[in-house]
């Protein structure tokens, strides 16, 4: 090896995701409206799943209202990697599937509150292949050929079972894909004319919406060992998800104790009428890089009340040794409890419910008021209303997830990131916050978006041109987080910031 490769994997480093699911105990299952279990979530994940993409859930995010902070709004992607440009068929939510996100209010990980949305296909005129037939100004404009509407359901649950059912708005209309300006020359109003107030109070969203993920994903070539020439490129630049938001009183979610947590969910009907859970997201990236293939689908298929039966993929992973046989990087030692309260548990004085039962979801105090100044490292730069306290979309999962296990929490000095800081458009600072989506007139490229600085306010936050400081080392992907405990929020490259030069 050349002393300047060598060089560049001293001065990077790549740490092994991990879900410390603590084992023992547990037992009980859910009924009633309760998910079946069956085969397979995020970007493409586990076997199943990635030929199911109207099924799988990308990512999701929790955090108090910027603008309304007596609210918490929820966020949920589906369908991952949206070419803005892919018709003539856009896309669409499955009808034959339920999407719900799930609220665990008491800190047991049984679900209490469940939303859910079902959707239906509607069509003008079914005698062409168009989705559209001349530019469409509104949502109830007869030139858009296809559309979707939705339900939106709560269902209260006891010990996970189903007690009751409420629907709170029906025949909602769909934010339909942005086929582009000549088609659709005002998307920003069809935004607009999607959002639905609720009369519980809140407001809800469904529709295409910019994919707020950004990262670096070429870490599958380089964990065999790439050349590290590319660097800092936002992967998921240019490409569109399916969105669903809503935005709540925070008395509804948390009406005992402030602190809830958060996963969503996929189900989908079998032929024999039975709807069965395909897919499962709370903390992200936990199946890609944890689960090994034999069961990811089993754990795409599970509920959080089971985690303890993935015990033992992740307190001793299979990642960092790998990492270690590449890269010559040790690997940490496990088991690694140290990271066990701040991904899996929650952290005390932070966002820990009380009598927590551990469980792989997404914890969110809700008394933590939004921050004036919000920072991209959350709770790593003294923002305790960010990542891992909840998801604001802004935040850079990636480097807090990545500093955390090389031991930030511990008093070890780094500053690892992965050269992706911020998202390549600029979000909302109003419901539902994410950014439009990408117009299928544009051009979807692999070049570095401009720079322009974040935006004052809510979760905003804007892209920048070269995220290499000068003179630095070169980026690195990472394929997730460290043992033991953590759910990381993407994968992406890994940049040792330190300014030196390297030469051979």
């Amino acid at each position: 090896m050349s002393p300047l490769a060598s060089a560049r994997f001293r001065a990077t480093a790549l740490v092994a995701a991990g879900v410390a699911l603590v084992a023992g105990g547990l037992t009980g299952a859910t009924a009633g409206l309760a998910p079946g279990h069956a085969g397979a979530s995020s970007h493409r994940e586990a076997p199943l799943i990635s030929g199911q993409p109207q099924y799988d859930n990308t990512d999701v995010y929790a955090f108090v209202s910027p603008d309304k902070p007596d609210t918490t709004t929820l966020v949920a992607n589906w369908i991952p990697f949206e070419d803005p440009a892919g018709g003539p068929n856009f896309y669409k939510f499955a009808t034959d599937a339920r999407y719900d996100i799930n609220i665990d209010s008491d800190g047991d990980s049984q679900t209490d509150l469940t939303y859910r949305w079902t959707f239906k296909d509607n069509y003008r005129n079914q005698k062409t292949f168009l989705y559209n037939t001349g530019p469409v100004k509104s949502l109830d404009d007869p030139n858009l050929n296809f559309f979707q509407t939705y339900d939106l359901t709560l269902i209260h649950r006891v010990n996970g079972t189903a007690t009751s059912l409420r629907t709170l708005a029906q025949n909602v209309p769909v934010a339909p894909s942005n086929v582009g300006k000549a088609s659709m020359p005002d998307y920003g109003t069809l935004r607009a004319q999607a959002l639905k107030q609720l009369s519980t109070g809140g407001q809800v969203f469904a529709g295409q919406a910019e994919d707020p993920f950004f990262l670096d994903l070429r870490v599958f070539d380089l964990l065999y060992g790439g050349d590290l020439s590319e660097v800092g490129n936002d992967t998921l630049r240019g490409y569109n998800v399916n969105t669903v938001a809503l935005q709540v009183p925070t008395k509804v979610l948390a009406p005992n104790q402030p602190i809830i947590g958060v996963w969503s969910s996929t189900q989908r009907r079998t032929a024999a009428g039975w709807s069965t859970q395909v897919s499962r997201l709370g903390m992200p990236l936990v199946n890609e890089v944890v689960i090994p293939l034999k069961d990811k689908d089993k754990f795409n298929a599970s509920i959080p009340w089971h985690d303890a039966q993935f015990g033992q993929y992740v307190t001793d992973p299979e990642l960092p040794k790998l990492i270690q046989g590449v890269y010559k990087i040790p690997a940490p030692p496990a088991p690694r409890n140290d990271l066990v309260q701040v991904f899996l548990t929650g952290v005390p004085g932070l966002n820990q419910p009380p009598n927590v039962r551990p469980a792989e979801l997404m914890r969110l105090n809700t008394s933590i008021p939004p921050s004036k100044d919000p920072k991209r490292l959350g709770v790593l730069a003294g923002d305790k209303a960010g990542y891992p306290n909840g998801r604001r979309l802004a935040d850079d999962v990636v480097d807090i997830s990545l500093q955390v296990v090389e031991g930030k929490l511990l008093g070890k000095k780094t500053d690892l990131g992965d050269g992706v800081d911020v998202n390549d458009q600029r979000f909302g600072t109003t419901f539902p916050y994410v950014a439009l989506p990408n117009s299928g007139s544009g051009v979807r490229g692999a070049t570095k978006p401009a720079s322009f600085k974040s935006g004052a306010g809510g979760i905003n936050a804007g892209p920048v041109a070269d995220n290499r400081a000068a003179g630095g080392s070169p980026i690195l992907p990472i394929l997730a987080i460290g043992a033991g405990a953590v759910f990381l929020g993407g994968s992406g490259a890994i940049w040792w910031r330190r300014r030196r030069s390297l030469s051979s």
